[in-house]
């Protein structure tokens, strides 16, 4: 084969290799996924009456299942789960809904106060919260607006003696206007501060003050 030849190939070659590069992009293309976060509004809390003594509640991190802690939103049909596709909540639900429960505590007008974590000895509760249902359920087939449930469990016990004060489970249920994605999260965002509000409020309730 002669010089000439090689080089004709050899350029034929390359030319072949840099068109069949322009055909491929670096980056696939693929459906965006949408990114959902719930607020869990609270209701405006009246003032208690008289003068209020602060009781320090102290809590740890809400538990969450494994099926709904990530962010992933669930769904279920009947006994099949699935998860919604190309939705993702902005950050996994057992981080959003336990910052949106600090902060409805924070917001409280109640006695029950949350103590961090360098303070948990002056805390006169403890409080463990279990987030057992956090899914959309779709009770009127496929294509109808599912139900959003909630479910927590709620344990205080005294700091002094780890005497069991209150277990209690709270199950909230909210049906969501229509079978679209944002409408599921105005579900959940209305079933959550349902939810934690009852929490509060059964808190208030029953941390009063403790005798030194």
């Amino acid at each position: 084969m002669s010089l000439a030849r090689s080089m004709v190939r050899a350029a034929g070659v390359a030319l072949a290799a840099a068109a069949l590069a322009a055909c491929v992009t670096v980056f696939p293309k693929t459906k965006p996924v949408q990114l959902y976060r719930f607020t869990a509004p609270q209701p405006a809390a009246e003032a208690p009456q008289g003068e209020v003594t602060p009781v320090g509640v102290f809590k740890n991190r809400t538990s969450f299942s494994r099926a709904v802690a990530s962010d992933r939103i669930l769904t279920m049909s009947g006994s099949k789960a699935a998860y919604i596709a190309d939705a993702r909540w902005v950050s996994p639900a057992s981080v959003l809904f336990d910052e949106a429960l600090n902060q409805a505590f924070d917001d409280n007008v109640g006695p029950a106060r949350l103590v961090v974590r360098g303070e948990a000895s002056r805390a006169a509760y403890f409080l463990r919260v279990e987030v057992n249902g956090f899914e959309a359920d779709y009770d009127h087939g496929s294509r109808g607006a599912p139900t959003v449930l909630v479910k927590l469990r709620a344990v205080l016990t005294r700091s002094s003696d780890r005497a069991l004060i209150g277990d209690v489970t709270f199950d909230v249920r909210t049906r969501a206007k229509n079978n679209r994605v944002g409408s599921i999260v105005e579900a959940f965002d209305e079933a959550s501060g349902e939810a934690i509000a009852k929490l509060i409020a059964w808190t208030n309730e029953k941390a009063v003050p403790t005798k030194d």
